[in-house]
């Protein structure tokens, strides 16, 4: 029968050795790889409905995988303006203007990608913006989409007029007389006001949604794990594959928040496996605290403001029973852990489920940002595999520790930031993500944060050198490590025999590529089980 794709005159790379393969060609057939070997070998596959593709020497490697993304809500959120590029309160008024002179009379305004550090020693609050958005229903989210800005009109649509009581670990900022400042901290307290602000339809949203993700196929991304489940993400998945508009294979994972009773973690476990062919709910996700940023995360001491010291489950030891049901399902969790507190938690809570259930489960912990000795040799003990972002470092934190981040923890606590490096030579599991659209999704810019461990401007200083991982290891963190954390090394996450045809396919080898020219590597093709999702002009 002949093959469905066949590559030629490429070079292999195999993401779990390293080593570029002797053979030049491969060929795929139902998305998965049924041959390498010499072009004249492969090319003998072909039929007339095969796509041949002479790659005229670019290498071939295994599907990248972003291990952390939000590609449905983040869709949705990122419809507004963005604020991701403004460095200070003039560049972030001056395009909230722009933003607010293009509106209908009426209309809301919506931003994203607010950096706490634009606002220098003013208050992350609405009267910062200045006159901008008077009289204007403004609804802005901060960098790290656990918190947002809500303007006084805003907050007056939405009935938020003081504080309030949450079943989790969330807050309406108010001011020494109890009014509002415009600044939500955490879901709960964010839901009031964007219930009250319109929606995209469902057209509005699967088209958006579908741009999204052909972008990333143009970054050179094959697949991601998706950190939510929430409002229509999975009749927005179901419906694009549906319409054969799907070009990443993703793993979901819904969100199981405080007060989730047995009814509610046993419909979570119910979901499991359900999807379609490059879709599929796989995991839960849930959260032990909030951001250093916010001052929501839970650390072991205070940060500077007294701040962080609670986790986001009002009671911690009902987490550690959800994460004991879950186990005994044989249903793997991602936590949310930032803190070095919240981290710690998770891991106790695993190593009570594994005590008493005994079955392997692969748990995770995602983000990790700062966290001592002790904690970071626990992971490959239990078994838990350690999910981070390096460009959250990069990008928002500096080395000097002036960043709102480093300033908030200290010096000892911002000195073990992102400890990816010490993680992996713990013999933990590490898998690379971005959090789109908490920061961007390239995987190629994801890499290099991981290895020169620098903002975009690369002529600052990094943070932490020492963590910055071998080009190798990079690779890995977004390939083989991806499909062991989703029990699919056995098929995924490689250049082999057998293995899905998910591809991604670059100018040069990327492990020999230089840090700082790696995130401008080109994507020359894209395949996602064994179809071209990308193919770049010049092939």
């Amino acid at each position: 029968m002949p093959a469905d794709l066949v590559l030629l005159s490429a070079r292999l790379l195999d993401p779990g050795t390293g080593a570029l393969s002797a053979h030049t060609a491969l060929a795929a057939e139902g998305g998965r790889i049924t041959l390498l070997g010499d072009d004249r070998e492969i090319r003998a596959l072909a039929g007339p409905r095969t796509t041949v593709i002479d790659l005229r020497g670019a290498v071939v490697t295994a599907g990248l995988t972003d291990g952390h993304l939000h590609p449905v809500s983040g869709a949705e959120r990122t419809m507004g303006v963005d604020l991701s590029g403004c460095r200070d309160l003039a560049a972030v008024r001056a395009a909230l203007a722009g933003a607010v002179a293009r509106l209908a009379p009426g209309a809301w305004l919506r931003g994203w990608g607010l950096d706490p550090n634009a606002f220098g020693g003013a208050p992350v609050a609405a009267a910062s913006l200045g006159p901008v958005v008077d009289g204007v229903p403004a609804l802005i989210d901060l960098f790290d989409g656990h918190s947002l800005l809500a303007s006084a009109r805003a907050l007056e649509l939405a009935g938020i007029d003081g504080p309030r009581v949450f079943e989790q670990a969330a807050e309406i900022v108010c001011d020494d007389e109890g009014r509002p400042t415009g600044l939500l901290l955490e879901d709960a307290a964010c839901e009031l006001a964007e219930t009250a602000a319109p929606r995209p339809t469902e057209d509005e949203l699967r088209a958006r949604t579908a741009q999204v993700l052909h972008t990333m196929a143009a970054a050179g991304l094959t697949g991601g794990h998706a950190m939510d489940a929430n409002g229509t993400t999975l009749a927005t998945l179901a419906a694009l594959e549906g319409e054969d508009a799907l070009p990443l294979r993703l793993r979901v994972a819904p969100w199981c928040q405080p007060g989730a009773d047995t009814e509610t973690v046993a419909e979570l476990v119910r979901l499991q496996g359900t999807g379609g062919r490059l879709w599929q709910v796989a995991g839960v996700k849930l959260f032990m605290d909030g951001t250093i940023d916010n001052g929501t995360a839970w650390l072991e001491r205070p940060d500077c403001h007294g701040e962080s010291t609670h986790a986001f489950w009002p009671d911690p030891a009902r987490f550690t029973e959800v994460i004991a049901e879950l186990h005994a399902a044989g249903v793997p969790t991602a936590t949310h852990a930032i803190g070095d507190a919240a981290v710690r938690h998770v891991l106790d809570s695993v190593e009570k489920a594994r005590a008493a259930h005994g079955r392997p489960v692969r748990h995770r912990v995602e983000h990790i940002e700062t966290v001592p000795d002790d904690t970071v040799r626990r992971f490959a003990a239990l078994g838990v595999v350690a999910s981070m972002q390096p460009t959250h470092c990069c990008e928002f934190t500096r080395a000097d520790h002036t960043d709102n981040w480093s300033r908030r923890l200290g010096e000892e606590r911002a000195s073990r930031a992102f400890r990816c490096r010490d993680l992996w030579e713990a013999g933990a599991r590490l898998v690379l993500g971005s959090d789109w659209p908490i920061a961007p999704f390239p995987p190629l810019g994801v890499m290099a944060g991981a290895r020169h461990r620098r903002p975009s401007d690369l002529s600052l200083p990094p943070h932490g050198p020492g963590q910055a991982l071998t080009p190798l290891q990079a690779l890995q963190g977004m390939t083989v490590n991806p499909a062991w954390a989703a029990g699919e090394e056995e098929y995924a996450g490689r250049v082999a025999v057998g293995h899905r045809a998910d591809l991604t396919v670059l100018a040069e080898d990327p492990l020999r590529v230089a840090d700082a020219d790696l995130a401008a590597l080109p994507v020359l093709l894209t395949v996602m089980d064994g179809r071209v999702t990308h193919r770049a002009a010049e092939l």
